[in-house]
């Protein structure tokens, strides 16, 4: 297939948000944590798409929407390093690498048992205290998690 094929597997986006390099396995994940599938906007996913760096990818074209840094940030729990395309007028007007933010709120599960927050009502909080390593600490029991331990809420 010519390069010029490959360049129309996906549509080009007059205005909105390109999530790119996106490890092929968490692909979804991204797609849920971000709520995608309650929107109501053009969305095209792309799977299992060729990458130079990660062997597959996965990409994510949303028409229409930009998103606060809360929202992309938390991202970065599943899929370090993914790259973040702002679209005006089907230019790219700016990129982004996605980053872990200082707190996560109502996002991840406490891996304590015993944590108030798997016993009572109420959203978990954790500061991240290491962002290189993504290592978070519970605001409430300050159990610490690694990401490989971290347990992801569904909000559906």
């Amino acid at each position: 297939m010519n390069e010029k094929k490959q360049e129309l597997q996906v549509a080009a986006l007059e205005n909105g948000t390109v999530i790119d390099h996106i490890p092929a396995e968490k692909l979804f994940t991204v797609v849920s944590l971000l709520g995608l599938e309650k929107l109501k906007n053009n969305i095209t996913i792309g799977c299992n798409l060729k990458s130079g760096k990660l062997g597959t990818k996965g990409i994510i074209k949303i028409a229409d929407k930009f998103f606060c840094d809360d929202e992309i940030n938390r991202i970065a729990l599943v899929a370090p390093n993914v790259k973040l395309n702002i679209i005006r007028d089907y230019e790219v007007a700016e990129k982004r690498e996605v980053r872990l933010p200082d707190e996560l709120k109502g996002i991840v599960k406490c891996g304590n048992p015993k944590c108030i927050t798997n016993n009572e009502p109420m959203p978990t909080r954790f500061h991240v205290i290491d962002k290189e390593n993504c290592i978070i600490k519970c605001h409430y029991c300050e159990k610490e998690q690694k990401r490989e331990n971290i347990t992801l809420i569904d909000n559906g």
